[in-house]
């Protein structure tokens, strides 16, 4: 039987259970959960107990990594720190200038510019670009729109341009060019004194004359600066020390003079094209002190273009190569002789035009004889046979000491860099075999370069002392004022001033009356002395047919002082001859050399 819900809804009202359920049931929906404050706090305390242990754990570590920072890797880490923020700069200073004994400039650094082409940065044509540069840098116009048309960016046009032409390029405002400075040796005399100042290569390094000897010397000494360096690498100026980019003013002077070394390149010149020689070599010093007016070596190269020059010419060769003096060497020979008292100034001799030496038979150049001689005239005929009997008279020992003495087997220690050291036998070859003093007394068998012949006369000149031929004078200032000369040995003192008076007087009638009568000038007493020697063969002997002329001569006779000297090699013709090729090379050195020194006359002059 099926019951109403009216009395379903009756009952259940009327259970008080089940209204109990019902209440809190619907209590549970609609009323909140009640908060127990008492439950929450230990929850809350570890919450923080976990946080502070976190931060303080954090507060230690960062302690730590400070100490580690600030202490333990502070020194390392502050370096660290300035090497980055610092920058080491070793500011640009050109080499000192060279000039010679009256402050003409023989060697300079100049700025000169690199050119680049861009043309893909061009707004005119590649045919207007070219028109313009062309007459600037010396090209064809056709042929720079070629170079133009090869790539697009990065053309390299010239790499030594004057900054007066940069200028000018730079005056024409055109897009696309590209201008790099940078500086250059510059030598304003092209190649009047290249024998002696030498050049510098690309990286700015001595190769050859005093421009390597003289390195240090002609290098400023700048000192590497520490600037600091911005953020963006910028160097911060505010950094850097008082003065770092001055520096000194000082210049090598020489003691050359370009007026005497050109008209010795100029007389050397014309007597090779003359007699198609190989090559040749003019020598000027002031016996005084060692100092070389002049020092000419030809063939020369241009050190502007040395790239362009035979790498044989870098080398001076009146230091790096030796000959054989032959008669200029007699001179000194005969002062050996008088200073040992072996011979007196009037003693005869005879001159038959042949001497026999052991196994050999000594002649004259000519094949002829003198006969009865004095001193004076063996030196005036360039008698062999005059200068062997003057030699035997010698102990072969003490000759060769003298030889020794007089620095033969040595080097000069001159200021001009690779120099070679001379050729003597050992003693005892030299003394064993009575041909080698034969020989040496007429200059032959021995070997030497030109400038220590040069040294050699030019104890004759000074009274008999032995100088250092050198061409650097020392640093000056911009005012002229010396600060600095190089050290040089002390003159060694090998002869007598008797002596030497005497064979200058001597060699003086070989300019008046013998083979040096084409080197006279009217109202000066000049001594000289020819050579005509045979040319060594590096592999022995002799070449046929060649000969090495010279003339040494010392002026004035009254008062000797300066030494020229002229060697010119392999000469062509038969009427090639000391007397006849270098004499007149002296002479006309000499006729430069008087008025610049300002010789007055040894006699009225006709």
């Amino acid at each position: 039987m099926q019951k109403s819900p009216s009395r379903l809804r009756f009952r259940s009202l009327r259970n008080p259970e089940f209204t109990k359920r019902q209440k809190t049931s619907s209590q549970k929906r609609m009323e909140p959960p009640a908060f127990n404050s008492q439950d929450q706090i230990p929850n809350i305390r570890s919450r923080l107990f976990i946080v502070w242990g976190i931060l303080i754990t954090a507060g230690m570590g960062l302690a730590i990594n400070l100490y580690q920072l600030q202490i333990v890797r502070g020194s390392k880490l502050t370096q660290q720190a300035r090497s980055q923020q610092m920058v080491n700069l070793r500011p640009y200073t050109p080499r000192r200038l060279v000039v010679d004994r009256i402050n003409n400039v023989l060697a300079v650094d100049r700025p000169v510019y690199t050119l680049f082409a861009h043309p893909k940065l061009f707004d005119k044509s590649n045919q207007q670009m070219a028109e313009q540069l062309a007459p600037l840098l010396d090209k064809n116009a056709t042929e720079l729109v070629k170079t133009f048309q090869s790539q697009k960016s990065g053309i390299t046009l010239a790499t030594a341009v004057p900054e007066a032409i940069a200028d000018r390029i730079t005056g024409l405002r055109l897009n696309g060019l590209e201008l790099i400075q940078k500086y250059s040796r510059f030598y304003p005399a092209e190649d009047l004194a290249a024998d002696v100042v030498g050049y510098v290569n690309v990286d700015r390094r001595g190769q050859a004359g005093v421009e390597y000897s003289q390195e240090k010397l002609l290098e400023r000494s700048v000192q590497t600066v520490r600037l600091s360096r911005a953020g963006n690498g910028a160097l911060m100026p505010a950094h850097a020390p008082d003065g770092f980019l001055h520096f000194d003013d000082m210049q090598l002077q020489l003691t050359i003079d370009s007026r005497l070394q050109r008209a010795a390149r100029t007389a050397l010149k014309q007597q090779m094209e003359k007699f198609r020689a190989k090559r040749g070599a003019v020598i000027v010093m002031d016996a005084l002190d060692g100092s070389l007016l002049a020092l000419v070596s030809q063939p020369t190269y241009n050190p502007n273009e040395y790239s362009k020059s035979d790498i044989s010419l870098f080398k001076n060769w009146t230091v790096a190569d030796l000959y054989e003096p032959g008669s200029t060497f007699k001179p000194v020979n005969v002062a050996i002789a008088l200073e040992n008292g072996v011979i007196k100034p009037d003693d005869m001799f005879n001159d038959s035009g042949a001497i026999q030496v052991a196994n050999y038979t000594i002649r004259n150049a000519q094949h002829n004889s003198y006969g009865r001689i004095n001193i004076a005239q063996i030196l005036q005929n360039s008698s062999n046979i005059g200068m062997v009997q003057i030699i035997q008279k010698l102990r072969p020992s003490v000759y060769y000491n003298w030889l020794e003495r007089l620095g033969l087997g040595q080097t000069v220690d001159t200021d001009l860099p690779f120099e070679v050291r001379g050729r003597l036998k050992s003693q005892e070859e030299f003394i064993a075999s009575p041909i080698e003093p034969a020989t040496t007394s007429f200059g032959q068998g021995f070997s030497l370069t030109p400038l220590q012949l040069v040294q050699m006369h030019g104890a004759l000149a000074n009274g008999g002392k032995l100088v250092t031929p050198h061409v650097v004078r020392g640093l000056i200032d911009s005012k002229g004022q010396m600060h600095y000369s190089p050290d040089r040995p002390k003159p060694r003192q090998i002869f007598s001033a008797t002596t030497t008076q005497k064979v200058v007087e001597m060699m003086e009638t070989v300019v008046t009356e013998g083979t040096g009568k084409v080197s006279q000038i009217p109202g000066y007493r000049i001594a000289g002395k020819t050579g005509t020697a045979q040319k060594a063969s590096p592999n022995g002997g002799y070449i046929p047919g060649a000969r090495i002329t010279s003339f040494v001569a010392i002026l004035p006779v009254e008062s000797p002082r300066y030494v020229v000297f002229a060697l010119v090699d392999e000469p062509k013709g038969e009427n090639a001859y000391g007397s006849t090729v270098a004499a007149p090379i002296v002479k006309s050195v000499m006729e430069t050399l008087i008025p610049l020194e300002q010789l007055a006359p040894s006699q009225p002059v006709n």
